[in-house]
């Protein structure tokens, strides 16, 4: 299932729903993440989300940046277990798919055991669907956004604990999951896992933890780069631009020889604002000339990290 961005409700409710929500139907199943803490306008924007066809009204309760808490959302909500119940409720009342929750294990100096208990205890009364959690505290004081997914050391024992807590709560785990071996292990533990950074660095990953786990016949990069075309067709159709389809595929030769001279094209031929869709079909004869397709690789022999990206990229520069 793949995620939107969190969006407000105050944007659902005041801006471009088009612009703001909508996606095209080869993405299903897709959840909408929201964010806010006034019940009322939560549960309009999941009634909007709901009509609009996702799948899962998502509270995000986890992100840690200044702006957020400004807002007050995101994370800074922990401190508010009985807002975040309240806010549930409504969102569970409005709607008929699943509403979610997805928060950290605390933030600042709030315990991570018993007030951790006590706030999911609020969420399953008001009638969560499910809780995915990022296994790290948030510091909302001294440490910057991209700080708070390093830093705080993560702590899958305490997810897995609150799994036997509440048997009965889907539980996700999220944070710092790069290769099957973690994946497979975190799935004897709780009930599905979260990606996020890897699966954007590397979105070929997503391909072969599928083949692993579910046995689904592995697609090469050439025949995603194809599936693309119609799509990317789709959005310039609806007045979209190629570009925006492409910087998300810059990751999809990662780690292939000489996979940076396919981002570099990626990357300057589609600013072009009327840049055609045929130009990533172009793009696989870079691929055919480098021979850059390799064999699927045993990711639980890897451990993918934006270092390592780096490093591959001053490699690819000195050679």
């Amino acid at each position: 299932m793949l995620y939107t961005e969190m969006v407000t409700a105050g944007a659902v409710r005041f801006g471009s729903r088009e612009r703001l929500l909508g996606f095209d139907p080869s993405e299903r199943p897709v959840a909408l993440q929201l964010g806010g803490a006034d019940p009322d306008q939560l549960a309009y924007a999941a009634r909007v989300g709901a009509e609009m066809g996702y799948a899962e009204i998502n509270l995000n309760v986890g992100c840690p940046s200044d702006r957020v808490q400004s807002g007050r959302f995101g994370a800074c909500l922990m401190r508010e277990p009985q807002l975040v119940a309240e806010c549930v409720g409504a969102m569970r009342a409005s709607v008929a798919i699943p509403v979610t929750v997805k928060c950290r294990l605390g933030i600042d100096e709030l315990s991570i055991e018993a007030p951790l208990s006590l706030f999911v205890e609020g969420l399953t009364f008001a009638g969560v669907d499910a809780l995915i959690v990022h296994a790290r505290k948030a510091w909302l004081a001294g440490l910057s956004p991209k700080e708070n997914r390093e830093l705080p050391p993560l702590n899958y024992d305490r997810v897995y604990r609150l799994k036997q807590e509440f048997p009965d709560l889907e539980i996700i785990l999220n944070g710092g999951l790069t290769n099957a071996t973690q994946i497979e292990e975190a799935l004897q533990h709780v009930d599905g896992v979260m990606l996020g950074r890897v699966a954007y660095h590397e979105p070929y990953c997503l391909a072969e933890f599928e083949q692993l786990l579910f046995g689904t016949p592995i697609v090469s990069r050439a025949e995603i780069i194809e599936q693309m075309v119609s799509y990317a067709e789709g959005v310039i159709a609806r007045g979209g631009r190629l570009n925006t389809v492409v910087r998300h595929l810059l990751g999809l030769y990662h780690g292939c020889y000489q996979g940076k001279s396919w981002r570099r094209f990626l990357s300057e031929g589609p600013q072009d604002p009327a840049a055609p869709a045929q130009m990533l079909r172009d793009s696989l004869a870079i691929v055919a000339a480098r021979h850059l397709e390799p064999s699927p690789v045993d990711h639980s022999l890897l451990e993918p990290s934006l270092a390592a990206m780096n490093a591959l990229d001053e490699l690819e520069r000195a050679a």
